[in-house]
């Protein structure tokens, strides 16, 4: 894997399923008996996780700063334990408000341990070299609800929730702790460079060119607005998605089968971008993957239900490569020198249009059925045109 031994994707891609099965898969199997239990609606469970994504959101640029500063083992690590104790808490929740501050501390795990962090980590070992490596890390984790939702639902069912959360805290203890601590230390031109920054009497040359002020703005409100535009997308579509369906005319069973495609799809997607797009600018893989919503949502509401499989290919592949395209663009319009800090910015808007897109998308759902359709492929086409508007120079190789 050019750039990163395979040891490396392999444990924090491993790590990386860990965390997203334990905090963002986790409320579909566990909201519903957590509130039955604590004697709340289930809504507000989901209230609660949606706070986690906006603290997420406002800890990003601290995490990101931070691996630029020090790398990534010191904060994953960290996270590991922020994790395990947001979990334990989440397990010894007797109402409302302990509910809520154990999922605002996962909250805080979140924002500096999930893709972002990571893909800052690899940024800072391998500087521009770690295109392979992201989209390896991305390849792992696209199995995170295949084994988080299995997995969840057997120790709920076996234990209750409770234990459920005591055992995602445990994992991250005994799996995610070491193998996020097996990431290598900084190498030595990179603590070289640490030192040189807090002094500023030391030069260091950037590894790419630093672009104009107005370029660089332009560019990042514009990449910020796509991420903003895919994340709610993406996750209007996981919350909605057999609602959604329905409303076209499917039945319940054939929604359920057409959302199994959604993952397989992203997971294709990712190989489609590890084989034969990595040889392309990043720019056009993400082009075309913005574009492959909009695709399937005019296939779907044109020639209705029969065609929800194609919808849910075209989804989930273009999914799977935006994913990677979070890592890749930036790395390859801005350069690899401030990578973490940039990427905690550029994802605060894509947090917060997370946490509102399962109410937003609902309520549109509820006052128009399926033509909410047009709704998440308009905002798609806008996300595709705003990266039409992007220019990137050559990528330097991966």
């Amino acid at each position: 894997m050019t750039g990163a031994p395979v040891r490396v994707v392999g444990s924090l891609g491993t790590a990386q399923t860990l965390a997203w099965a334990s905090s963002y898969y986790l409320p579909a199997m566990l909201a519903a008996p957590m509130a039955s239990d604590l004697g709340i609606p289930t809504p507000t469970v989901y209230a609660a996780f949606s706070g986690a994504m906006v603290v997420s959101a406002l800890v990003g640029p601290w995490a990101g700063q931070a691996i630029d500063r020090r790398g990534g083992r010191v904060v994953l690590v960290g996270t590991s334990l922020i994790f395990a104790l947001g979990l334990a808490m989440l397990g010894l929740s007797e109402g409302l408000w302990t509910m809520v501050a154990a999922w605002l501390i996962i909250g805080v795990a979140m924002g500096a341990g999930l893709y972002e962090a990571a893909f800052s980590s690899l940024v800072r070992l391998y500087g521009r070299h770690a295109r392979g490596a992201i989209t390896g890390i991305t390849l792992i984790a696209g199995f995170a609800s295949t084994v988080g939702w299995p997995l969840s639902a057997w120790m709920e069912t076996q234990f209750g929730w409770r234990n459920a959360c005591f055992g995602w805290a445990g994992l991250h203890l005994l799996i995610g702790l070491p193998l996020n601590a097996w990431l290598p230390k900084l190498p030595r031109q990179a603590k070289h460079e640490r030192s040189a920054v807090a002094d500023p009497t030391k030069a260091v040359s950037s590894p790419s060119p630093a672009p104009t002020t107005g370029r660089h703005g332009y560019a990042t409100a514009l990449l910020a607005f796509v991420f903003a535009a895919t994340w709610f997308i993406s996750t209007a579509m996981a919350t909605h998605l057999p609602r959604m369906l329905e409303a076209t005319g499917a039945t319940l069973a054939a929604a359920v089968a057409v959302g199994a495609l959604i993952g397989p799809a992203q997971v294709a997607g990712r190989v489609l971008e590890f084989g034969f797009l990595r040889r392309v600018h990043p720019l056009l893989s993400a082009r075309l993957a913005a574009l492959a919503h909009p695709a399937g949502v005019a296939v779907l509401l044109m020639a209705g239900p029969v065609m929800a499989p194609v919808f849910a290919i075209l989804h989930g592949a273009g999914n799977g490569i935006l994913t990677i395209a979070k890592g890749t663009l930036p790395l390859v319009l801005f350069g690899a020198q401030g990578y973490g800090a940039r990427q905690g910015w550029l994802m605060m808007p894509a947090r917060i249009a997370q946490a509102l897109a399962p109410l937003l998308f609902g309520l549109a759902l509820d006052a128009w059925g399926a033509n909410a359709l047009w709704l998440s492929g308009a905002i798609g086409l806008a996300a595709g045109g705003a990266l039409m508007l992007l220019r990137g120079q050559p990528p330097k190789a991966c």
